[in-house]
């Protein structure tokens, strides 16, 4: 009955959900993951039915020729320049041009993300448009070269295998299956003639796509207006068949390299059989269905079920592999830091689970009896005990390692030196010790990335503690095991026992020899096992714990910030550059300076340096970096306006777009018209409840200064807030007494909102701080004190006011990852529906609205840029 219910239940929801509708429009892709899911399937029944022949297999790619095998890496490298060639002719073809350097990462890149993607081939040539559209390319002449390439690679394969089908026919080599799978691709090509054809002419394909996909048409649009260039097309065929011969010739010289007669006919119809089922295979770049296709074909011309299928394994590394890695490395070792980051402290992780693993299974004996003719079984127990835990001490060093400590990295690069060495003298572990040289080759290479400083005091702290720490255990086990009863070990103990035994629990190596025979001497092992855990735990937090640099306020650099800020300030944001808040940094010449604050070994910059010009802000920046570098922080800015974002992109600095600035033209500001009756309702409301404005210049009176106190508190009682600063100011008595204040008073007089006048940098204009109101406040009564804020800047010849930053909002159009995800949840996230809120009222004032961003160095920094500015935001 159970069963029943929850049935029932799934049923309701399905219908609910409309699960058939889902199935129906999901058909598709539905269809391609079973069909792919299949093919990997069969790949797993086939490693496992033919596992005995498997070990064969890799007996005879070992005994591969080594000439040969350098043959098919070339080969390879002539299968990527191909691609290429081909990819720069296509755009050649549509009337356009990329350079051959830009073809060759194109291909390199979508052949990698390929290998993820349903319909990977096809649906991989909408991706990496953006570095070629910013070199002037049209996203049109992009997808349309990408097309030209996609239809051609298809057409070639038609082209090879016509004759080669033919001549397989009269010879009797090939089956129904094949021919099926060609007019499958076949058709697929005369599908996308067709629908290209009836784009040109606006057929009824064209009309239904317009149908359905209105904003397709736009696009198809400039597809029409894009013709190709004949010769040029040609071009694109001719490369194409080329690639097929080289793919030919890669399982042609994967015959030859493994010791087989070599067969012309062989490789070509394994090729072109293999290839239509990579076409036909959507996921993962057919695989399972190119293996156990291509060793079925090569079966039937002769050859041995272990031979087919070591040439089947050796082909695909030459087409497969090779160009996979290369594609691999190109996203590794780009100018995106974020894999250089996070792959090998990923790789760290996983030695120590391999080193682990490793060490808990069984040696291969032959290995073993080998290892134990040259040294002794004594060093080998003793690097299993340092593999181990190295492994352990990898799996905790991997989360500091992606902090970017300079310690971390030093610990990483001993512990996998350690594995190199400990994995062969342990039991000839060649291949655990070659990933751990992989994982040691990725730190060498990534060594730049890892420049944090770790806390000098606490390291000292942490080396002490342990000093001390065995010395009281040693002191403790040592006199512990001297005076025990014989009946606990049974072991009368001296001193150099103890002292052994002390030593061995202490580092958790344990003792084989030592058997406790009773509850008292099991806990008193454990409890030097504790004391070693917890020190030596202790230890490692020191070492690799980050340190933070608290440079003290100068008020020298205060007063230079300021005389600055006089002659070259041009910000709203300014004056909360010198706030108590802030660090100051100043050039060496002394003609330029940026505030920070530091949180988690960031710097956080307010905006960007202020200076004469653009080359001394550029100088500034260059030497805040060097700053940061040599005291291990890592440098982001904060709210930089577009203008200036030439000075830090021209420093290979990154940027995010966070939101937009309100500016009021005052001198266009009016409450007139139809589109200002809501304001003009509010405000005439508050004035018939016979509020009113007051504006008071400093120096201000402490009886004043106690009434908004009032006010500012309630405020920040009921809305549940804290006070915040780095890019706002707070309740400051002293900054409030020497500002222009402006209140609403009720008609007892009694204060029930203010905001406070701060300067402005920018010429001719105003701007405010803090604005708070009472519970009791009427509706409208922000509208009503910041239409009395423009009437004084007006008053004091402003002519423009500043609203301050709505985050989040105006990004029409998304271009990156992480301004898809902040459109998307700016719009659709109800946590962030108070940014829109924000954005919403201020509109109300019709301001001009400028885009501010965030500056940053590393895409790692980036997932860490949230937390950090939570912090430097808090008092």
């Amino acid at each position: 009955m159970k069963v029943q219910a929850i049935s029932n239940r799934f049923l309701v929801f399905f219908k609910e959900r409309k699960g058939i509708s889902f199935l129906r429009e999901n058909d598709k892709i539905i269809r391609q993951f079973i069909f792919t899911i299949f093919f990997i399937g069969i790949g797993i029944w086939f490693i496992k039915h033919e596992n005995s022949e498997l070990k064969e297999v890799k007996n005879v790619i070992a005994n591969a020729g080594s000439f040969w095998v350098l043959c098919g890496v070339i080969l390879a490298a002539v299968y990527i320049l191909l691609q290429a060639f081909m990819y720069y002719a296509s755009f050649k073809a549509v009337q356009s041009k990329i350079s051959f350097k830009d073809a060759v990462i194109l291909f390199l890149k979508r052949n990698f993300i390929s290998v993820f993607l349903p319909a990977g081939g096809i649906s991989s040539l909408a991706f990496f448009t953006k570095p070629i559209e910013k070199k002037g390319v049209k996203p049109t002449q992009i997808h349309f070269a990408s097309i030209v390439y996609g239809f051609v690679g298809i057409l070639s394969v038609i082209i090879v295998a016509i004759p080669a089908l033919l001549y397989s026919l009269f010879e009797g080599t090939t089956g129904s299956g094949e021919w099926y799978a060609f007019g499958a691709v076949a058709g697929l090509s005369l599908i996308l003639y067709f629908i290209y054809d009836s784009v040109l002419k606006k057929g009824s394909i064209y009309r239904f796509i317009i149908k359905f996909f209105p904003s397709a048409e736009v696009f198809m649009e400039d597809l029409r207006n894009n013709r190709i260039i004949k010769s040029k097309f040609l071009q694109v065929v001719f490369y194409s068949v080329l690639i097929e011969f080289v793919g030919i010739s890669h399982l042609y010289v994967a015959m030859v390299a493994l010791g087989f007669t070599p067969s012309l006919t062989a490789a070509i119809m394994g090729y072109i059989i293999s290839v239509i089922f990579l076409i036909v295979s959507p996921f993962l770049r057919g695989l399972g269905a190119i293996e156990i296709s291509m060793s079925f074909i090569l079966i039937q011309f002769g050859f041995t079920n272990v031979n087919a299928i070591a040439i089947t394994f050796l082909y695909r590394f030459f087409e497969f592999w090779i160009p996979l890695l290369a594609g691999a490395s190109l996203f590794i070792f780009s100018a995106n830091k974020l894999l250089m980051r996070i792959v090998p402290s990923f790789l760290l992780f996983v030695l120590g689970l391999i080193n682990i693993i490793s060490v808990l299974t069984p040696a291969i004996s032959e290995r073993l009896h080998v290892l134990e003719n040259i040294i002794p079984i004594s060093a080998i127990k003793v690097s299993n005990y340092f593999v181990i835990t190295a492994g352990l001490f990898m799996l905790v060093n991997a989360a500091f390692l992606l902090k970017g400590l300079r310690t971390a990295w030093w610990s990483a690069i001993l512990l996998t030196s350690i594995s190199v060495v400990g994995n062969i003298t342990k039991a000839i572990d060649y291949e655990e010790a070659l990933i751990a040289l992989m994982v040691l080759v990725s730190l060498i290479v990534t060594r730049k990335e890892y420049y944090i400083k770790s806390n000098a005091h606490l390291q000292s702290i942490g080396l002490k503690t342990v000093l001390i720490s065995i010395a009281a255990v040693l002191i403790y086990s040592i006199l512990g095991f001297y005076f025990l009863d014989k009946k606990h070990f049974n072991i009368d103990f001296d001193w150099l026992q103890s002292i052994k035994y002390g030593l061995q629990n202490y580092f958790l190596m344990g003792s084989s020899d030592l058997v406790p025979l009773d509850r008292f001497a099991k806990r008193f092992l454990l409890s030097i096992n504790i004391c070693g855990f917890l020190s030596l735990g202790f230890l490692v937090y020191a070492l690799v714990r980050p340190y933070t640099i608290k440079k003290e306020a100068v008020e020298d650099d205060f007063m230079t910030a300021n005389s600055i800020l006089e002659q070259y300030g041009a910000s709203a944001l300014d004056y909360f550059k010198t706030y108590d808040d802030k660090t100051i940094f100043i050039t060496q010449n002394r003609k330029a300076f940026l505030a920070y604050r530091t949180a988690d070994n960031f710097a956080v910059v307010l905006e960007n340096p202020v200076a004469e010009s653009a080359a001394e802000m550029k100088e500034c920046i260059i030497e805040f970096d060097k700053y940061c570098y040599n005291n291990g922080l890592r440098s982001i800015y904060y709210r930089v306006p577009e203008e200036n974002l030439d000075v830090f992109t021209s420093l290979q600095k990154k940027s995010l777009f966070i939101g937009q600035e309100g500016v009021v033209d005052l001198a266009a500001f009016t409450l007139e018209g139809s589109a200002k009756k809501t304001l003009r309702n509010a405000i005439n409301k508050v004035k018939e409840k016979g509020f009113k404005t007051t504006v008071y210049t400093a120096p201000i009176k402490d009886g004043l200064l106690q009434k908004i106190k009032a006010v500012s508190d309630e405020w920040l009682k009921s809305t549940e807030r804290s006070e915040l600063v780095f890019s706002q100011g707070r309740f400051e008595w002293e900054e409030l007494k020497n500002q222009t204040i402006i209140t609403v008073e009720n008609p007892e007089e009694k204060i029930v909102a203010f905001l406070n006048v701060i300067p402005d940098y920018v010429k001719n204009e105003g701007t405010y701080d803090l604005i708070r109101k009472t519970d009791d406040a009427p509706n409208g009564i922000i509208d009503f004190i910041l239409i009395e804020l423009f009437t004084y800047l007006k008053s004091q010849e402003c002519t423009a006011v500043n609203l301050g930053l709505a985050a989040m909002s105006g990004i029409e159009e998304a271009n990156t990852f992480p301004e898809k995800s902040m459109k998307f949840a700016y719009e659709r996230i109800k946590y962030f529906s108070h940014y829109k809120g924000l954005r919403d009222y201020k509109e109300k004032f019709s301001p001009v609205w400028y885009n501010k961003y965030l500056v940053y160095s590393h895409d790692y920094d980036l997932l860490q840029a949230p937390l950090v500015l939570n912090k430097v935001v808090k008092p």
